[in-house]
């Protein structure tokens, strides 16, 4: 008998801890705990790069002033050229994967976060804190090719969209943390206000990875090695306890009869083809979204543009965010596999259309030169826009991108979408440099009209294009798209049971007409960004 689906009631949010024993419940807190180091960096980048010494090592004074400023074009390679590194991590990240298993690919990207680490502590030159940053990111790519599917294979269809949406949520808390901790050095007249934060990002990988070895592998990935009696301990040691050995063994027997008529890589040009189209679409749209709607202008950037507006402590303003931020995570965790993912994501997206464009008409007044009020409105905005984005895209890109694709072509349809992805965050992080500084466009505020108005756009994404996933399993998200179901009706359509829709599955155009034992396939990857 298969686990029990959720009801979209609050009493199903009171049942998440029952799919949880031990095991899981170890490897669930341990892949948080990385997620929260991502968010800790993330966060350190973002707050130490507004520090008054900061500006003083690696900025220049500015002629009419006298005051020291990192030059556009610095900011901007500091916060661009990363993603170069990302892609190249990504592309480890997915085949140390596929080679060698989950767990060998984590270890990997916590030695790259500690060489990181290493490099920006003791930096001193431009260079040298780009590099820094640059290495950061090989660690940051390859955290975002395994996190997301070690967690989708790994916990029940019911809890999904909850334990998804903490990797989210381990960016909050990792954004809290380092808020805190450049609060506290912020005011030290010295490098050590930047130097100590820097030297925080060496705890949370070295901890990570003394505790790897003990979190079991994921069942998915045995299978498809071909290692099935490996496969059966991983998951009886993830599910022992909550769920009987019947329910264990079916679970198993439906991972492995997916993977069966999967086994065979599919072509380039079966992304593109019937149903495996539709499923591109929509991962490459919500990665656009994801970060079209405003996410780098803040997350890169917020605090030096809340130190530019001159009217609450930056560092403050920055703790204060992330604390609303998390909690709104928090509450979004619940929601989305009770009330659905497309719910949040529409009104999400509206939220941050409102703030967006409001923030933009504020600016209108003159952006940091307006009037106190003004500026406290659009400082508040900032605000407004995180309590939206993290009610809905921030946390929900991440379950709809590992929830759609097919298991066959995982590994293309990710890489394109990631592919986008990373395009576009280069370019919005290249960009707003010279959007916001008076010497180029010099729009401040009114950046807001551009993402508030792609926001808008999310809007109807969400409705007309994301189906409604929550409380099915994979294999059922599959056989949706395989029969063809209009997206409006992803939540109510009635499967046929899996035996008499076998046929199905075999004959449709997205699967190969042979199959073939899983072992030597490889490992189709998925990510999502």
């Amino acid at each position: 008998m298969a686990p029990p689906k959720p009801q979209p009631t609050l009493r199903g949010a009171a049942n998440v801890p029952r799919h949880f024993n031990g095991a899981l419940t170890y490897a669930v807190v341990l892949i948080a705990v990385s997620q929260i180091n991502f968010g800790l960096d993330q966060g350190i980048f973002s707050n130490t790069q507004a520090m008054p010494h900061f500006y003083r090592q690696f900025g220049a004074p500015d002629p009419k002033t006298g005051k020291y400023a990192l030059d556009p074009v610095f900011l901007s390679l500091l916060n661009s050229l990363p993603f170069i590194c990302f892609f190249l991590g990504l592309v480890q990240g997915s085949y140390i994967s596929n080679k060698w298993g989950r767990r060998t690919s984590m270890h990997v990207m916590c030695v790259w976060a500690l060489i990181s680490a290493a490099v920006c502590v003791s930096a001193r030159g431009r260079v040298q804190v780009v590099a820094g940053r640059m290495i950061n990111y090989l660690y940051i790519g390859m955290e975002l090719a395994v996190v997301p599917i070690i967690q989708s294979e790994m916990v029940p269809a019911p809890v999904r969209g909850f334990i998804v949406g903490t990797y989210q949520l381990g960016l909050g808390l990792g954004h809290i943390l380092a808020s805190l901790i450049c609060r506290a050095t912020s005011d030290i007249d010295s490098n050590n206000s930047w130097i100590i934060p820097y030297g925080c990002m060496f705890l949370i990988p070295s901890i990570i990875l003394c505790m790897l070895w003990h979190m079991p592998e994921s069942p998915r990935w045995l299978l498809l090695q071909g290692r099935d009696d490996a496969a059966l301990a991983s998951l009886r040691r993830l599910r022992v306890g909550r769920f009987t050995e019947e329910q264990i063994r079916d679970e198993l027997a439906s991972f492995r009869s997916t993977i069966n008529v999967a086994a065979d890589k599919g072509t380039w040009k079966e992304v593109f083809q019937g149903s495996n189209r539709k499923r591109t679409l929509i991962v490459c749209g919500v990665n656009v979204f994801f970060q079209l709607t405003g996410h780098n202008f803040v997350s890169k950037y917020g605090t030096i543009f809340l130190r530019s507006l001159n009217t609450f402590n930056a560092f403050s303003m920055s703790l204060i965010n992330s604390c609303i931020n998390t909690l709104v995570i928090i509450f979004t965790m619940f929601l989305s596999d009770m009330v659905g993912r497309v719910p949040l994501l529409i009104t999400g997206a509206s939220i941050q259309t409102a703030a967006l464009l409001t923030m933009g008409g504020l600016g209108t007044a003159g952006g940091e030169r307006a009037p106190l009020p003004i500026r406290e409105g659009i400082t508040s905005m900032v605000t407004l826009f995180g309590v939206g984005f993290n009610l809905g895209w921030a946390p929900l890109s991440h379950v709809v991108a590992a929830e759609i694709p097919t298991l066959r072509l995982r590994d293309k349809i990710y890489g394109l979408g990631s592919a986008i992805n990373i395009i576009i965050q280069f370019l919005v992080a290249f960009i707003v440099p010279y959007l916001m500084d008076d010497a180029y466009a010099g729009l401040g505020p009114r950046v807001g009209f551009i993402f508030g108005t792609v926001a808008f756009v999310a809007v109807s994404f969400s409705w007309f294009c994301v189906p409604e996933c929550s409380g099915r399993t994979l294999e059922e998200i599959d056989r949706l798209f395989l029969e063809g179901v209009p997206i409006r009706s992803f939540k109510t359509h009635a499967l046929a049971d899996q035996e008499e829709d076998k046929g199905l599955q075999r004959n449709s155009e997205s699967w190969p007409h042979k199959r073939e034992d899983a072992k030597g396939a490889g490992w189709v990857d998925a990510r999502a960004v």
